[in-house]
């Protein structure tokens, strides 16, 4: 079956989920720097069926699009090119980062892992990848 894929875009990383091959269950696949981002996601696309790739929409209180909007937008025209036959969405991402952080206190993690950015970037993924899924269902 067809897997779908999460991205949290930034500036400096990306944070990577991935679905089950049933579509049911989000789970953290890693952070990539930027620049390295496309090979990642070959790799990923070589090895399994990937039908969607869900991108993080950020946007403010007032639904009004964040600063980062922009590079996001250059990006998305970059996965267009790269991965034609995959679909592309954007998901809201509000307030993920301050779940991310808040999974990760709760979660028993010693402060100096949770000092790590790369860990909230791809739990932040992983939580937009299951609100979407959640989503669909509806």
């Amino acid at each position: 079956m067809s897997k779908i894929v999460a991205l949290d875009f930034g500036l400096k990383r990306i944070g990577v989920a991935i679905t089950d091959d049933f579509n049911i269950i989000a789970s953290a696949l890693d952070t990539v720097s930027n620049n390295n981002i496309i090979p990642f996601l070959n790799k990923i696309v070589e090895k399994n069926d990937i039908k969607t790739i869900v991108v993080g929409q950020p946007l403010q209180k007032d639904y009004s699009p964040s600063f980062i909007e922009k590079e996001i937008l250059k990006f998305i025209d970059v996965l267009k090119n790269k991965f034609p036959n995959i679909s592309l969405e954007r998901y809201d991402e509000r307030y993920t980062s301050v779940i991310a952080k808040k999974v990760i206190v709760q979660s028993g993690i010693s402060k100096s892992k949770r000092r790590d950015k790369s860990l909230v970037d791809k739990i932040s993924a992983t939580i937009i990848l299951q609100s979407y899924l959640e989503n669909l269902k509806k």
